[in-house]
């Protein structure tokens, strides 16, 4: 996947340190004392601590980080300091504020690093939420279309660069309910590509600029591990030439509906039913794609058109102690006007996942999916909706 790493190590070592600690609590004091001496013993330490701080208004950050290998990538290294913290510690019922800062490099000229979060203000009068992404690495591209994604002749190796800036400020109208201006700057390039006949004579270097604003409903009981509510998003932007749009003057609607009901003891159904359409001259590389968030049996970026639409239902399921598990299906496409859906453009997955809990409701997962003719393994930071 683009914007993920398989960081199957990672993982590996942090389920380990979560089985040691386990083990060691059930011993006496003297032989755990015993135990962790020395550099192994402080590591255990540091993950059997992670979920047990206190949020206070500075960022409690944490690192996270190990090899990884991908078949896109090839081998690398990855980094991720992860804060939460709170603008006001005293209120129990405030969402907790966070900050992730992450970088990787791999060795398939893969590079990036960039900065996310959501700024929530005391009483959850205001939010922020941020992304600063800076990546460059060579990908493939199929071209714009079903059709030509499904034809894997059409796959072709380029380098990306890719720069994304973007913010949406919300105030509370009522309970859950935000409003508020958004905005996203842009810059991507695409060079060194083996045929370039499956860009169709887009342009393959401009900047691009949207402004417009963000509707958004959310009664989940917390942002990075929901176990009961609902978030709906509205999200239009508009990209006219006069913003810096040379090449280009477009416009973008998104819609998204995700669910999060407790069915049984440790048991979550998630489900996010998505859409987003464009309209108007839409550069290749702002065009709807699937392989992202929920559909992540597919190659980011693989299948895109002017619109996409999938939907997911997930179990969540705690097992033991910091570790569960989720299973989940879906299905989506890509499509120029709706006209264009039929079953046989459906692109259907199933998927299973490994959770480790971090912090207190933040996991770190491990993914893995199957598609049509397509399987995605993908490591992050909380959960994919």
């Amino acid at each position: 996947m683009l914007r993920r790493q398989s960081c199957i190590f990672a993982v590996i070592i942090l389920s380990l340190a979560s089985t040691a600690v386990t083990s060691a609590q059930n011993e006496t004091d003297t032989i755990i004392s015993s135990q962790r001496k020395g550099l192994v013993g402080r590591i255990i330490d540091y993950f059997d601590k992670t979920n047990k701080r206190v949020l206070t208004k500075k960022p409690n950050f944490a690192p996270l980080g190990g090899p990884y290998f991908s078949s896109e990538k090839g081998l690398g290294i990855g980094l991720m300091l992860a804060g939460d913290y709170s603008t006001c510690p005293s209120d129990s019922l405030l969402p907790p504020s966070n900050i992730s800062i992450k970088g990787n490099i791999a060795t398939k000229g893969y590079y990036s690093i960039g900065i996310d979060g959501i700024h929530i203000y005391p009483n959850n009068t205001r939010r922020i939420n941020y992304e600063l992404d800076f990546q460059s690495f060579q990908t493939y591209f199929w071209g714009i279309g079903y059709d030509w994604a499904s034809n894997n002749g059409n796959k072709t190796k380029y380098h990306l660069l890719d720069v994304i800036l973007s913010a949406d400020y919300g105030w509370s109208l009522s309970h859950g309910l935000y409003i508020g201006p958004a905005l996203e700057f842009g810059y991507t390039k695409a060079y060194k590509m083996e045929n370039h006949i499956p860009w169709q004579d887009e342009p393959l270097d401009y900047f691009s600029s949207a402004v417009g604003g963000k509707l958004q409903y959310d009664l989940r009981d917390n942002m990075t591990y929901p176990h009961k509510g609902l978030l709906i998003e509205f999200i239009q932007l508009f990209s006219p030439r006069f913003l810096g749009n040379s090449s280009h003057s477009f416009i973008s609607t998104e819609i998204s509906c995700n669910f999060y009901i407790p069915i049984w003891k440790g048991g979550i159904l998630a489900s996010r039913f998505h859409n987003k359409w464009t309209f108007g001259c839409t550069p290749w590389g702002k065009l709807p794609f699937l392989g992202d968030e929920s559909m992540r049996a597919y190659y980011e970026g693989r299948y895109r058109d002017k619109c996409a639409t999938d939907i997911t239902v997930e179990l969540r399921q705690h097992v033991y102690r910091r570790i569960g598990i989720a299973l989940w299906t879906g299905a989506g496409t890509v499509y120029r006007k709706p006209s264009d859906i039929s079953i046989k453009r459906l692109l259907p997955e199933i998927g299973t996942g490994l959770r480790w809990e971090f912090k207190k409701n933040t996991n770190v997962r491990l993914d893995i999916g199957f598609g049509k003719h397509s399987r995605g393994l993908m490591f992050g930071l909380n959960e994919a909706f």
